[in-house]
């Protein structure tokens, strides 16, 4: 039997050890799909304390269900590990590691690289290696396949190698990893038929086969460009809408009344969290190896990245209209995630307006329900409990992340002056003394 199709037989008949490098927010999820499915799943990451949790059950993703993890966990069908040694024991691997920028805003690949070479040191014929972390167009086969046939492995016919990119979307209420429709590209025809064999044991979610790894790189970078520019559109208009009196909330509802031709994009206080504020500049880094410049994408980014000083260039305007200074000024800043319902603050353009703060001089404090500490710089910040004293005695509240829990009848009711990034009152009928809009 040949190596395509032994490792297509071990996959239709659930007998396919699966690995998964990376046990955060892409690969937890995918590990647990994996194993809920009935595939038998070694969970690999460099950090023990996640390890022992995973292997103790202990959830730490929002996305995974607890019941679910306790029970795949119990039965034996997910167990995590440090010891790379044991990518011997699996026929396929998911690379599901960070792909963060560096200092100068330049692709970091050090955590696809190490976990490449450490797969290579450990494969062996018959294998399949898929690249799930977002990156840069060309990476798959830049950094992957090279590792791989260091070995003497050949692509497509001992050993298979495709990137389908991750789409997760933490605290999405209707798709998670098991619904979400998967890209796949692989090095050969017979790398994308072994990956999307196993994505299609998997997942709910169609499965798009494209043409090669660097499309669906691409791809992906391209969904994640796609919003930072329409975001930074909502939030250019809503400076301008500041300036002419408009009401920008209103104005986009009102536009998406169209039935063709427009999707609502909302302003806000910045991008966050991994991929938005990320991806786009993976794409302007590779562009310029082929001498073009990415203008577009590179001023949404001046856009986008400016949002947290204007958040607080407006809160200096609101307090000197009631002749305070922002310096001693009482701020209650609700939310620090990035997004609503999440307890993650990757990115969060909360960070960068409380950092201002800082720099300021303004007396504040945090209520984020889903964040009980975060790492501002240098220091550890908890967050406190929303009350309608903490309400009532702010020169300032400022609405960063519309939280679905919070009381918003008593934001209105307890808070003299709002300013509302995330338009967040708009359903309650008695607005505050003060309310401001972004």
């Amino acid at each position: 039997m040949s190596h395509l199709d032994s490792i297509l037989s071990k996959i239709e008949n659930k007998q396919a050890v699966v690995g998964v490098v990376g046990l955060g927010y892409v690969g937890l999820p995918l590990a647990v799909e994996k194993a809920k499915a009935g595939f038998k799943v070694i969970g690999f990451d460099v950090q023990q304390s996640r390890v022992d949790q995973v292997n103790n059950a202990q959830n730490y993703i929002g996305d995974v269900v607890n019941e679910d993890l306790e029970e795949i966990i119990k039965s034996g069908m997910l167990e995590a590990t440090t010891d790379y040694n044991r990518i011997t024991e699996v026929d396929a691997v998911a690379i599901c590691v960070p792909t963060p920028l560096d200092h100068h805003q330049q692709p970091d690949t050090s955590y696809v690289e190490s976990s490449s070479k450490e797969i290579a040191k450990y494969a062996r014929e018959g294998m399949l290696v898929v690249l799930e972390s977002t990156t840069y167009p060309g990476t798959t086969e830049e950094i992957v396949v090279p590792a791989l046939e260091e070995k003497g492995l050949v692509c497509g016919d001992t050993v298979f190698v495709a990137y389908s990119p991750e789409r997760v979307d933490p605290g999405n209420k209707h798709f998670k990893t098991k619904n979400t429709p998967k890209v796949v590209g692989g090095v050969t025809e017979n790398c994308t038929k072994v990956a999307s064999a196993l994505y299609r044991a998997v997942l709910e979610g169609d499965v798009f086969e494209v043409s090669s790894p660097a499309v669906a790189e691409m791809e992906k970078i391209f969904e994640n460009t796609f919003r930072h520019i329409n975001i930074a559109l909502a939030n250019e208009m809503a400076i301008l809408c500041e300036k002419m009196g408009i009401d920008v909330w209103e104005m986009i509802d009102a536009a998406k009344t169209k039935p063709y031709g427009f999707m609502a994009f909302y302003p806000g206080p910045g991008l966050g969290g991994h991929c938005i504020p990320i991806d786009p500049f993976y794409l302007t880094w590779k562009a310029r190896e082929y001498n073009y410049h990415t203008r577009l994408i590179e001023l949404a980014g001046e856009i986008n990245n400016s949002m947290p000083e204007l958040v607080v260039d407006r809160m200096m305007r609101i307090l000197n209209h009631d002749g305070k200074a922002l310096r001693g000024a009482k701020v209650a800043v609700l939310g620090v995630a990035y997004k609503k319902d999440i307890d993650d603050v990757r990115e969060s353009p909360v960070l960068d307006i409380l950092t201002i703060l800082d720099k300021e001089g303004a007396d504040y404090q945090v209520v984020d329900p889903f964040v009980p500490a975060f790492r501002l710089i240098d220091k550890q910040i908890e967050t406190v409990a929303l009350t309608e004293d903490l309400l009532s005695s702010a020169d300032l509240v400022l609405i960063a992340t519309d939280h679905t829990t919070f009381d918003y009848e008593m934001i209105a009711n307890s808070s003299r002056v709002v300013f509302d990034t995330r338009n967040a009152l708009k359903d309650v009928e008695k607005k505050p003394e003060r309310y401001i809009k972004l």
